[in-house]
């Protein structure tokens, strides 16, 4: 076995330089007890955040800006969690449908958009319905083509209206007060507001139940209201170089030798025996960590209990509720032939079939595909366990060969399919947005499941855990 000695650890002031951190490996033998305290107070570190998901990052960049060690340790071979960018024949493949808002507060306060390069989608959707596809549109970004569609099927005049009317009520509201409001069932609100069954159908459902992974939308309203919020505030994008290129931004901000890729933590615990409560952290090669200021988990919902199962004095944190799940299949197909040029967001309004949503990636950014091809994203909700990758694309191939033509969608290549299992935590009421992230002595949360299921919430609850952290030791005030 191996252990770690990281040095130097936590300096005498918060006031000093962020040093760097070493790491020198001593051979051993299988450790006892007695030497195995022994070894704990040799191997330490200001803070040890656990995976380097936005949340993960988001710690590491707040206690980076305050000077304070920490070691930031990640399960696989790059930062990101759900939040990742794969390349496939010169495609740029999120895993899974994935959309940054630009008005999400947190993300404006860490990111450089401009560093991201953002494109743009569209301002609106495209539903298909009724054999046809019809144009929903935000007035204030496409004034006549929301004027052209206040006739069609996709709800009534006093439908979109009371969208407009919504819009303004949440943006009366600060993002505290909608996380601290009343809530009910997404769908219930609705129906309270008076929206009729034809957009609720044709639009709410497939737009916010693709944002929710929730088809009925069963979410909590206080989520509703506040993407919502952010909606009406900003744009929907991505980046030029893939969603990915949110985390790497983080952690290229970080200090080089302050992430350790390629390495599980499989158990948290406490050494009882000894003067300092702060925890400690296993790792899959037998190594274990000890922090001098406390460990930060920042792994996905499902994972906590299992790391956390050798403190007794810690209850359960997992909740009952099933995930969202969703699977996601990318096609590539010739650029020159595809039957939009416009970075529109496709919504299943027909209340038939299986999928949900679909767009050209290339369309919203070029840059997703090599030159003269086309990426083509389709979501559904759900992971149709029962079903093979093979038949699957088959129903998709023949369910969008209905909505563009046959001879076009059969040309299409099949590039890869992505079932992600836990794309978000179960936000149906009731929540608690506004969760304490510390959970012992020494030991926090953080995660997109102790806030809003948003990459806002994530990065939110990220920054929260280290400043609980940090108040906890004095070095920031209350």
């Amino acid at each position: 076995m191996t252990t770690l000695t990281l040095s130097p650890s936590l300096p005498c002031s918060p006031s000093k330089k962020h040093l760097p951190l070493r790491f020198i490996a001593h051979a051993s033998t299988q450790l006892s007890p007695a030497s195995l305290k022994q070894q704990l107070s040799h191997q330490k570190t200001g803070v040890i955040v656990i995976g380097a998901g936005l949340a993960g990052l988001a710690t590491a960049t707040r206690l980076n800006s305050q000077n304070i060690p920490f070691l930031l340790l990640e399960a696989s071979d790059a930062v990101g969690g759900r939040v990742r960018t794969d390349v496939v024949d010169g495609f740029l493949l999120d895993r899974g449908f994935q959309i940054f808002i630009t008005a999400y507060p947190e993300a404006q306060r860490l990111l450089d958009y401009q560093a991201l390069d953002l494109r743009k989608f569209y301002s609106g959707a495209r539903i298909y319905f009724d054999g046809r596809f019809h144009t929903v549109a935000d007035p204030l970004c496409h004034f006549f083509d929301s004027v052209k569609s206040l006739t069609n099927p996709i709800g009534s005049v006093i439908d979109k209206l009371l969208i407009a009317l919504t819009r303004i009520q949440v943006l009366r509201k600060s993002d505290d007060e909608i996380m601290r409001a009343d809530e009910v069932p997404t769908i219930d609100l609705l129906k309270k507001i008076g929206f009729s069954d034809s957009i609720v159908e044709r639009f709410f459902q497939p737009f916010f139940g693709g944002i929710f992974f929730d088809k009925e939308l069963g979410t909590t309203s206080r989520l509703f209201d506040f993407i919502f919020k952010c909606l009406a505030l900003g744009n929907n994008t991505l980046p030029a170089k893939g969603i990915g290129a949110i985390p790497n931004q983080l952690a290229s901000k970080l200090p080089a030798d302050s992430i350790l890729l390629n390495t599980r933590v499989v158990s948290v615990g406490l050494d009882k025996d000894q003067n300092t409560s702060m925890p400690f952290v296993r790792v899959e090669n037998g190594d274990i960590l000890q922090s001098e200021l406390g460990v930060i988990v920042a792994v996905e919902e499902p994972h906590v209990n299992e790391l956390l199962a050798e403190i007794n004095s810690i209850e359960p944190v997992q909740s009952k509720k099933p995930a969202r799940s969703t699977v996601c299949l990318y096609f590539s197909a010739d650029r020159d032939v595809i039957p939009v040029r416009d970075p529109v967001l496709f919504l299943n309004g027909s209340g038939k079939g299986i999928v949900n949503n679909m767009f050209f990636a290339t369309n919203v950014a070029p840059s997703y595909g090599p030159p003269g091809k086309a990426l083509v994203s389709v979501t559904l909700i759900g992971l149709f366990d029962d079903t093979s990758d093979h038949d699957l694309v088959d129903e998709v191939i023949s369910e969008l060969s209905g909505w563009f033509g046959g001879s076009m969608v059969g040309s299409w290549k099949h590039l890869r399919t992505y079932r992600i299992r836990y794309a978000q935590p179960n936000q149906c009421p009731p929540t608690n947005l506004m969760k304490n992230p510390q959970i012992g002595s020494g030991l926090y949360l953080c995660g997109d499941h102790l806030t809003s299921a948003t990459f806002d919430g994530a990065l939110a609850s990220g920054r929260k855990a280290a400043e609980a952290l940090l108040r906890d030791r004095a070095f920031i005030k209350v």
